[in-house]
């Protein structure tokens, strides 16, 4: 019934998290003296309105609220430690803003503290049980965290209360945990459509999230062309090169993939476009180059003091630090029961030879139906080394028909390992 809904409230229970695991929060400077800030007007101006009313929260706000669209724009979401350091500011000076406690939370979002986030969202829900603002931020939480029932609920209530850009971004998303590729692309749409025409960021931003939509489906010329239209709204937009990127080298372009992931990283390393830089050297066999792109991408990530769940697929994958890969994903999981986590955490075992806890893990993360090829090949392989042939055939058979180019590398060892069943 709630994927098949007809009316608005009904078709909008979905939920997105637009949160991401990057950084646990950490004391650093408010302003640094760089060349972005100087230059940037913005900035300039919010930092005027602070030193003009110092006991006032305003310029503080303004200024946590352009750092965080700068670290969305350049993928250094290092920048979001400056952004609460400004918002812990504008709360010193008046405890109970509003607009400080719902920046607050986003950012604890961002830092993936989901738990303190979702605390913060309820008691917020409690005192102004209308406002949609907290709902979204309880979707998010709760996606991230694992309990995908909690989440409908805030996502319907957001929803009833304001149909917007942000809750059709964030329908979108659960419904393509859902399964719901077709209804997830309705509202990603929707999304990229009204959103505000001043904010080229969100715009282009919500067209790349539609993007990875189409990719996760297969649909490579649907996903490029929509990347193209990040681009152009948004030229040099982080998140868009890296995924047109991303397009190019599962179409074999490899060269054009370099390209791209080089004009991101001009603006900032992202741990992401390192790794897939890396990818790019290894499947041309260029091995030193690629060691030299994964330690790379691991330095930035220990810079951002980031979360490193994304490197124990990364140490699985290649069969090295299995041990460590191995205690990460489970750290993680212990924290943030999604189906992702889930996932790595199967991949872990499984390369450390734990089959039977394997394939609960994996268990886990299909709970939802999601159709991910690197999931469904997970679960595959899972299944062939647990002597289940079949299964194990028809798993790696839909992986490749979902997407055959999921992974630039992990691919290669799906259809070897098809072959051999």
């Amino acid at each position: 019934m709630l994927l098949g809904a007809v009316s608005l409230s009904l078709l909008c229970i979905f939920s997105w998290s637009c949160s991401s695991r990057h950084a646990t929060f950490g004391s650093t400077t408010l302003v640094d003296e760089s060349a972005a800030d100087a230059s940037d007007p913005q900035i300039t101006a919010a930092l005027k309105v602070i030193n003009e009313q110092p006991q006032s929260d305003k310029g503080y706000l303004q200024l946590a609220a352009l750092y965080i669209r700068r670290a969305r724009e350049t993928g250094d979401f290092n920048i979001n430690r400056k952004a609460m350091s400004a918002v812990d500011q504008a709360l010193e000076r008046e405890p109970g803003s509003i607009a400080a406690r719902k920046l607050k939370f986003s950012l604890l979002a961002t830092f993936h503290r989901f738990g303190e986030a979702r605390d913060m969202a309820a008691e917020l829900r409690d005192q102004y049980p209308d406002d949609p603002y907290a709902y979204g931020i309880l979707t998010d939480a709760n996606v991230e965290l694992g309990d995908y029932d909690a989440a409908l609920q805030a996502a319907q209530k957001m929803i009833d209360l304001k149909p917007n850009s942000s809750a059709y971004a964030r329908v979108g998303h659960l419904r393509s945990l859902y399964g719901n590729h077709s209804g997830a692309i309705e509202m990603m749409t929707l999304a990229a459509r009204t959103a505000d025409p001043r904010d080229k960021e969100a715009q282009s931003w919500c067209l790349v999230t539609m993007g990875k939509e189409f990719f996760k489906a297969g649909e490579f010329e649907k996903a490029e062309k929509v990347f193209d239209e990040a681009l152009q709204i948004s030229p040099g937009y982080g998140l868009a090169l890296v995924e047109k990127a991303r397009v190019r080298a599962a179409l074999g372009d490899y060269q054009v993939a370099a390209d791209y992931l080089s004009r991101s990283q001009l603006r900032f390393p992202s741990p992401e476009s390192l790794i897939l830089s890396g990818d790019l050297y290894a499947i041309q066999g260029k091995k030193e180059e690629a060691e030299e792109k994964y330690r790379e991408a691991e330095e930035v990530a220990r810079g951002l003091e980031g979360d490193l769940h994304r490197f124990a697929l990364l140490w699985a994958d290649h069969d090295t630090r299995l041990e460590e890969s191995l205690e990460l994903a489970k750290n993680d999981y212990a924290i943030n029961k999604d189906i992702y986590a889930a996932d790595i955490l199967a991949w872990c075992l499984y390369k450390n030879g734990r089959l039977s806890e394997a394939q609960l893990a994996i268990d886990q993360a299909m709970r939802l139906n999601t159709n991910d090829a690197r999931i469904l090949y997970h679960a595959g392989m899972i299944s062939k080394a647990m002597g289940d042939g079949k299964n194990a055939r028809r798993l790696l058979t839909l992986s490749l028909q979902t997407n055959p180019g999921f992974d630039l590398l992990q691919v290669g060892n799906a259809r070897a390992a098809l072959a051999n069943l």
